[in-house]
């Protein structure tokens, strides 16, 4: 990939087109540098193989990324995690994928939590580099342009529980538990845990659930605010298909694009939010898809949105 690599070494990624180039000539190297983003996303897809802790698969515009490893009940080991990693740069990079679902391939468990075995067998500094990693992987999550649904079946403890928390959407079923018991093991949440948790169903409740460690089921979950559907029957998985297939309807780039306003208007003040979302806004007015779907209403069809 010699143009490829020539291409990347021209800062196009800019949002203002670059004004010693001309407009066709500009145009044509974002195309290609897109085509071969998606070309080594596909890549990264065909690398995740059934045997890898993490299955990926994308089908229908929605990528379902599963937590697969049933020895140690999805345990978040430096595997687990540096193979996740990657599905997430994939995911990120195809344009096919719309939607996310996260849910597990094994029975009866979400994520168990940290591997505290592998732990064990680490000193204080690689204990400190690997939850930073942790953290940072769960931030990747969290920073996906399209929307995040994890499914809850089953336990989702600790580490578990804070990758469910840096999803936009958690559906729990009837088997799931829940929580965040790492003062029981005289440390505290490290991937998010203090801060998504907190703000998610209030600093009262959040600390009630660390201080005690106390685990939770689904209905009180929901009552909570800890999750947003609950399944009376032991798999959430069908419930989380249908809210992601709710979403691919709608516009890719409207869908990203109001899920920044929301996640960054979140963390400012709501002046600063209002003009972080006209900024979002005139980003949308600007694609394809809006004229699309204009053009289907009064047309009176559904609209073929592109992403463009």
């Amino acid at each position: 990939l010699n143009s490829y690599l020539f291409i990347t070494a021209i800062p196009i990624h800019c949002t203002a087109p670059l004004p010693i180039l001309s407009s066709s000539l500009s145009n044509f190297l974002q195309t290609a540098h897109q085509s071969c983003s998606e070309i080594m996303a596909r890549r990264l897809f065909s690398s995740l193989s059934v045997q890898s802790p993490i299955n990926l698969s994308v089908s229908g515009g929605i990528a379902s990324l599963g937590l697969s490893r049933p020895q140690a009940r999805n345990a978040l080991g430096q595997d687990l995690v540096h193979r996740l990693r990657k599905a997430l740069h994939a995911i990120r990079h195809d344009r096919q994928v719309r939607v996310v679902l996260l849910h597990s391939t094994v029975p009866n468990v979400f994520c168990a939590g940290a591997d505290l075995k592998e732990r064990a067998k680490m000193d204080e500094a690689e204990v400190a580099m690997f939850v930073h990693s942790l953290r940072d992987s769960f931030k990747e999550v969290q920073d996906l342009p399209q929307p995040t649904i994890a499914v809850l079946d089953g336990a989702a403890i600790g580490g578990g529980l804070e990758l469910a928390l840096a999803c936009d959407f958690r559906i729990g079923s009837s088997s799931a538990i829940m929580g965040l018991v790492e003062t029981r093991l005289g440390i505290i949440p490290g991937a998010g845990g203090t801060q998504r948790l907190a703000r998610l169903i209030g600093p009262s409740k959040a600390k009630e659930l660390i201080f005690t460690g106390r685990r939770i089921n689904g209905k009180t979950a929901l009552e909570i605010g800890l999750i947003d559907y609950y399944v009376d029957g032991p798999s959430g998985f069908d419930e989380g298909l249908k809210l992601a297939n709710d979403i691919i309807p709608s516009g890719p780039i409207a869908i990203r694009a109001a899920k920044t306003a929301i996640d960054k208007g979140l963390e400012v003040d709501i002046n600063s939010g209002m003009v972080l979302e006209e900024l979002c806004y005139s980003q949308v007015i600007r694609s394809k898809d809006r004229i699309e779907g204009i053009r289907a209403f009064l047309e009176k069809r559904p609209p073929v949105f592109k992403g463009e």
